[in-house]
């Protein structure tokens, strides 16, 4: 299967696109506030201590079917300082810049570890060097496009009771030195996913097909002790993973930012939040929402009751039961109110440990008093619907993911509807500095990271739930309008929770449409071949198209203690 030759076809020539450049963000990062181990360089996972390395060697790039775009470059980590050791090397795709890093770590002596609060020490070393290497694909298996000359995939073969934490890529058939990777001992390790196709190539030919993949540990979330390495997992046979992440064993989580830190980040990154020039569903603080008369309702009661400015009377804690909801005022004031009010925002923000506590994630929670109607898209045609999709109470968020290591913002999460995406600090527009722009959909309030027209349903066909984002003079600045609302690794006592996060009940009533009615108005203007394609996609639909709960609130969301959904 594997040979020592590097053969060459007609269809194949050399890799001539340029070399990407090394991202950076716009403005130099800031000097932090003092902390405790936050951006200092080095964090300590308990018997090792690990180090974020971003600069790189390009090793083998490839191109499939004559696009550069659908290829990817392997690199090997060069500049690891002396005491560390490399666990694998990084691939990234070759059509955005050079944003990525791999871990190299060292051991922790027994001196060294006092006062870390690790669970155990072992008698056998936390690295070691592999026995081994495993040829897992080369470039003769391939009848390729487009590479940069021979390559080699090889996989570290872990002795008994350690595991591999990632790949090694050559040039040349010999096996790489047992040098050039360390692997960790299992009980500092967890398990991990494979979770986004960076390279496919041939995968349609019955021989020797080969996939790469960005993995991630496969339990996440703020209670998550596994660590992203960044490094690939491949396979040439859709085996599943053999490498594994790292564990953060450390319990005080050091390298997470002190509550003066993160002030300083959100003033340093904080988003500017842009609502659509056409929005009439505008955001609001929740006090003003709860000063201008939101009543809270209780399952059999008709009259409801004026909430306090703080929210001291909501029920707390407990769960969604459907005994309350909060819904806008019933009298003149009602719709005012829907309207929201832009002067009083703020954004109420939750920081939390990410990745094993390498990263922080500032999730970003933005709140209007109402959702309004959805609009409908079918090709080049747009049915503003009159009532399906709207609701009282509408909560929307994006999360900034910070390197605990460096300080620097890494991603941005933008949450929408029932989904949303990562984008990379590379891939956002920037507004001032290094604040990025978040926006806010047309009625609905999903957020994107660029100005467009967005589909949810069929995007190759041009049908589904339409989501319009444009810049207006319509924005929140929230890097001054901004409360934090929760940070649990402070502890006791350090920030505050107000009274309505506590609420996990419903803030809207639940409404029934009568969404098969209006949207078979919509069907019966089509011609006859497109009724039976857009019927089915209809079909498919976020359920909001046919009966929207009561949206709860941000303690409520499965993101508040998991990870993002993408």
């Amino acid at each position: 299967m594997f040979g020592g030759k590097c053969f060459f076809w007609s269809r194949i020539s050399a890799l001539s696109s340029p070399e990407p450049e090394p991202f950076s963000l716009l403005a130099p990062l800031p000097k932090w506030p003092e902390g405790q181990g936050f951006a200092g360089g080095i964090i300590c996972l308990g018997e090792l201590e690990v180090i974020q390395i971003t600069k790189f060697e390009s090793v083998w790039s490839c191109s499939v079917l004559n696009d550069n775009r659908k290829g990817a470059t392997f690199y090997k980590p060069i500049g690891i300082p002396d005491g560390f050791f490399s666990l694998g090397y990084y691939c990234q795709p070759n059509d955005q810049p050079l944003q990525g890093f791999v871990l190299a770590a060292r051991e922790v002596t027994a001196s060294d570890a006092e006062g870390s609060h690790f669970c155990h020490r072992s008698d056998s070393p936390a690295l070691t060097k592999p026995v081994d290497y495993t040829l897992v694909w080369s470039i003769n298996d391939w009848n390729g496009d487009i590479h940069d000359g021979c390559g080699y995939f090889w996989l570290p073969q872990a002795p008994e009771g350690y595991k591999a934490m990632g790949y090694v890529v050559t040039k040349k058939p010999d096996k790489p030195s047992l040098e050039e990777v360390r692997c960790v001992r299992a009980d500092l390790t967890e398990n991990c996913e494979a979770y986004w196709l960076i390279l496919e190539v041939d995968s349609k030919s019955p021989k020797f097909p080969f996939w790469v993949w960005k993995i991630r540990p496969s339990h996440r979330g703020m209670w998550g002790k596994g660590v992203s390495v960044g490094t690939f997992f491949c396979s040439s046979s859709g085996d599943e993973l053999n490498i594994a992440c790292l564990k953060n064993v450390n319990l005080n989580l050091h390298a997470m930012p002190s509550l003066e830190q993160v002030h300083a980040l959100i003033k340093h990154y904080g988003p500017t939040v842009f609502f659509h020039p056409d929005e009439i569903y505008l955001p609001s603080s929740v006090s003003w929402f709860f000063k201008n008369r939101a009543l809270l309702y209780r399952k059999g009661e008709l009259d409801g009751e004026a909430i306090d400015a703080s929210g001291l009377n909501l029920p707390n804690g407990g769960t969604n039961d459907g005994k309350y909801w909060i819904d806008l005022p019933n009298d003149d004031r009602r719709s005012t109110v829907k309207c929201g009010n832009i002067e009083s925002a703020e954004l109420y923000v939750h920081v939390k440990p990410a990745l094993g506590g390498t990263f922080t994630d500032i999730a970003m929670w933005v709140f209007c008093p109402f959702n309004g109607p959805a609009t409908i898209k079918v090709g080049v045609l747009s049915f503003a619907l009159s009532m399906i999709g709207q609701h009282v109470g509408d909560w929307e968020h994006f999360t900034l993911r910070v390197s605990n290591f460096t300080g620097e913002l890494w991603s941005t999460y933008f949450s929408q509807h029932s989904g949303g995406e990562w984008v990379d600090a590379w891939n956002l527009e920037f507004i001032e500095g290094n604040k990025a722009i978040v926006y806010s959909s047309k009625h609905g309030h999903a957020s994107f990271p660029h100005p467009g027209s967005y589909i949810q349903g069929s995007e190759k066909l041009g049908i589904g739930v339409e989501n319009d984002a444009a810049r207006s003079n319509f924005y929140v600045d929230s890097s001054v309008n901004y409360q934090i609302v929760a940070a649990e690794y402070l502890g006791d006592g350090i920030v505050t929770e107000p009274c309505w996060l506590q609420y996990m009940r419903e803030w809207g009533p639940t409404i029934v449409y009568k969404s098969r009615l209006e949207l078979e108005k919509i069907i019966s203007f089509l011609p006859v071949l497109m009724r039976f394609s857009v019927e089915n996609i209809f079909d498919k639909i976020p359920t909001e198209l046919s009966k929207e709960e009561g949206p709860t609130g941000p303690k409520e969301k499965n993101n508040w203690e998991g990870d993002e959904r993408g």
